[in-house]
């Protein structure tokens, strides 16, 4: 089964290319299942694929994007470079190392997995990547998980805009702070576990009131709550219906009051592992 792609919107990033306004998250997705599961995804009308250094599947995306009947120029491949390698010199060859991890001549979107800031080296990362992309070796490049005062840092000491900020985004988290900062200096925003990682998001009685209302899924609501708001969400699906189920939130609408109810449901507590990218330190 396939989904018409030219039915999915884009967004324009800052550097003159654009991403699908659904990304498709591969965490966990390893060996030959996650290579069926990513290449039925590519089948079902995905586009752009998430992966990172440290999911150790870097080989089992390019493996999916070489077997898949869609043409390379056509996807866009996503990575992120791990903490433990953000000397300049480090990240450079890390970087190296993604590509030819997957078997691609270059990987088209590259991330700072986390900024680290104790261990103050995510400006000498951010400094290799934006030397990968003149190498050719990326494409576009962005940070994971950047505060407002790490992009500054970024931005005031080296020109250089991300062009993609990926953050824990669900309605029990909707960093409104967060999106208004980046989108207030250009930078596109990804949603990882935009589903709240099957916490009680799925269960909640107010989605799913929305949900009955508009006779879809829960997750179709949430999905379509992201997309409103012009975030890429990255769900992960490893069974092709429930891939199909994701990618079909562009024939409907939310309402604004359908909109803020579901961003009344952020709370304090709300992220899911406590990992405040001030303190939370990933390598």
């Amino acid at each position: 089964m396939t989904t018409e792609t030219t039915n999915i919107p884009t967004l324009s990033l800052n550097d003159g290319h654009a991403l699908p306004a659904v990304g498709f998250g591969t965490y966990k997705l390893n060996g030959v299942a996650g290579a069926d599961a990513i290449e039925s995804a590519l089948g079902n009308g995905y586009r752009l694929l998430d992966t990172a250094f440290n999911y150790e599947n870097e080989g089992t995306v390019g493996a999916a994007v070489r077997r898949s009947d869609v043409p390379r120029e056509q996807i866009i491949v996503s990575s992120k470079l791990p903490g433990r390698h953000h000397a300049y010199d480090e990240a450079l060859t890390t970087i190296e190392e993604s590509v030819y991890r997957t078997g691609l001549d270059h990987v088209d979107l590259y991330l700072i997995h986390w900024p680290n800031p104790k261990q103050g080296k995510y400006v000498e990362a951010w400094k290799a990547l934006v030397e990968a992309r003149e190498r050719g070796l990326v494409t576009s490049i962005g940070v994971s998980n950047f505060l407002p005062e790490h992009l500054q840092r970024l931005i005031d000491e080296t020109g250089v805009t991300p062009a993609v900020n990926q953050i824990e985004m669900h309605p029990y988290f909707p960093q409104a702070e967060q999106r208004a900062w980046d989108a207030a200096h250009g930078i596109i925003d990804e949603a990882w576990s935009p589903l709240g990682r099957a916490n009680s998001l799925l269960q909640d009685p107010a989605i799913q009131r929305i949900a009955d209302a508009h006779q879809r899924s829960l997750v179709q609501v949430v999905l379509r709550w992201h997309v409103q708001q012009g975030i890429i969400p990255l769900p992960k699906a490893t069974h092709a219906e429930r891939q199909v189920q994701n990618l079909s939130v562009f024939d409907f609408e939310l309402s604004s009051a359908e909109m803020a109810e579901i961003t009344a449901l952020g709370r304090p507590d709300g992220r899911i592992a406590n990992q405040d990218p001030n303190e939370y330190e990933e390598f």
